[in-house]
Protein backbone atom coordinates (compact mmCIF):
# COMPACT_ATOMS: atom_id res chain seq x y z
CA UNK A 1 0.00 0.00 0.00
CA UNK A 2 1.53 2.97 -1.19
CA UNK A 3 1.23 6.87 1.02
CA UNK A 4 -1.65 8.13 -1.50
CA UNK A 5 -3.48 4.73 -0.56
CA UNK A 6 -3.06 5.13 3.06
CA UNK A 7 -3.98 9.18 3.08
CA UNK A 8 -7.06 8.38 1.30
CA UNK A 9 -7.94 5.79 3.42
CA UNK A 10 -7.07 8.64 6.69
CA UNK A 11 -9.60 11.07 4.70
CA UNK A 12 -12.29 9.17 4.27
CA UNK A 13 -11.81 7.69 7.82
CA UNK A 14 -11.91 11.10 9.10
CA UNK A 15 -15.33 12.26 6.96
CA UNK A 16 -17.03 9.09 8.11
CA UNK A 17 -16.28 9.73 12.49
CA UNK A 18 -17.24 13.27 11.25
CA UNK A 19 -20.18 12.39 9.62
CA UNK A 20 -21.45 9.93 12.29
CA UNK A 21 -21.10 12.20 15.02
CA UNK A 22 -23.59 14.95 12.95
CA UNK A 23 -25.68 12.28 12.68
CA UNK A 24 -25.80 11.58 16.27
CA UNK A 25 -25.84 15.26 17.20
CA UNK A 26 -28.73 15.48 15.20
CA UNK A 27 -30.81 12.39 16.04
CA UNK A 28 -30.56 13.50 19.82
CA UNK A 29 -31.65 17.15 19.73
CA UNK A 30 -35.96 16.79 20.09
CA UNK A 31 -37.90 19.92 19.21
CA UNK A 32 -38.84 21.64 22.65
CA UNK A 33 -42.21 22.03 21.37
CA UNK A 34 -42.55 18.56 21.19
CA UNK A 35 -41.38 17.98 24.40
CA UNK A 36 -43.51 20.73 26.01
CA UNK A 37 -47.03 19.08 24.39
CA UNK A 38 -45.46 15.12 25.66
CA UNK A 39 -45.26 16.52 29.10
CA UNK A 40 -48.70 18.41 29.06
CA UNK A 41 -50.17 15.24 27.68
CA UNK A 42 -48.32 13.21 30.89
CA UNK A 43 -49.94 15.43 33.22
CA UNK A 44 -53.41 14.72 31.88
CA UNK A 45 -52.88 11.11 31.67
CA UNK A 46 -51.88 11.04 35.55
CA UNK A 47 -54.56 12.73 36.58
CA UNK A 48 -56.90 10.55 34.19
CA UNK A 49 -54.79 7.45 35.98
CA UNK A 50 -55.65 8.76 39.72
CA UNK A 51 -59.16 9.30 39.16
CA UNK A 52 -59.49 5.44 37.99
CA UNK A 53 -58.16 4.65 41.11
CA UNK A 54 -59.61 6.26 43.41
CA UNK A 55 -63.02 4.69 41.76
CA UNK A 56 -61.64 1.78 41.82
CA UNK A 57 -60.48 1.79 45.60
CA UNK A 58 -64.03 3.39 46.89
CA UNK A 59 -65.85 0.86 48.85
CA UNK A 60 -69.19 1.18 47.10
CA UNK A 61 -67.06 0.02 44.00
CA UNK A 62 -65.72 -2.78 45.76
CA UNK A 63 -68.94 -4.17 47.40
CA UNK A 64 -70.61 -3.60 44.27
CA UNK A 65 -68.34 -5.73 42.58
CA UNK A 66 -68.80 -8.90 44.67
CA UNK A 67 -72.03 -8.54 44.77
CA UNK A 68 -71.87 -9.06 41.23
CA UNK A 69 -69.36 -11.82 41.24
CA UNK A 70 -72.02 -13.58 43.82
Amino acid sequence: MGPFEIAAIAIIGAFSVSAYKEYNKRKGSVDSSEVDELKAELVKLQGRVATLESLVTDKSYQLSEQIDNL
